[in-house]
């Protein structure tokens, strides 16, 4: 096998679409642009949901309710088969959870799921458990802690 040898899988590579030559190629003329206007002119682009000034759908449908996504308590999952990687006897809370690239990004808590096989026995300080996940620690001789979420202030009156 040489250099000179390799070509591309077959079907990998398609030939180029040539606008614009002649009625008779399929796509002469307006070249697959439609007839005249703002989309037809080299270089047009509208915005999403632009409506030609028309007040877009999105501005016009009412907005009601609630939506709880800015309050929601965001937690990133752990699997009990990803703990293997601490010592025997370690302590692993959320801390110990971001210093090894399992826990990373913005979150409000750490919830450890019932996913693999434990082998060693470990103290884990989080802030969710599955009752699974929560069985197979003990079952090694571990303990499991939860730690709550600082309460937030009272809403003032």
């Amino acid at each position: 096998m040489r250099l000179h040898n390799l070509k591309p899988r077959p079907g990998s590579k398609h030939r180029r679409k040539r606008l614009g030559q002649g009625e008779s190629s399929g796509r002469g003329k307006t070249a697959g642009r439609g007839g005249k206007g703002q989309t037809a002119r080299s270089g047009s682009s509208i915005r999403i949901g632009f409506e030609g000034g028309q007040m877009p759908l999105l501005r016009r449908i009412p907005k009601r309710g609630f939506n709880n996504t800015r309050f929601a308590t965001k937690y990133v999952a752990v699997n009990v088969g990803d703990l293997n990687q601490f010592d025997d006897g370690a302590r692993v809370d959320e801390t110990a959870l971001k210093s090894v690239g399992l826990a990373n990004g913005t979150f409000d808590g750490v919830k450890i799921l019932a996913t693999g096989e434990l082998t060693k026995k470990l103290t884990v300080v989080v802030s969710a458990i599955s009752a699974s996940a929560k069985t197979k620690i003990e079952a090694k001789g571990g303990s499991v802690e939860i730690i709550s979420k600082k309460a937030s202030a009272p809403a003032k009156k």
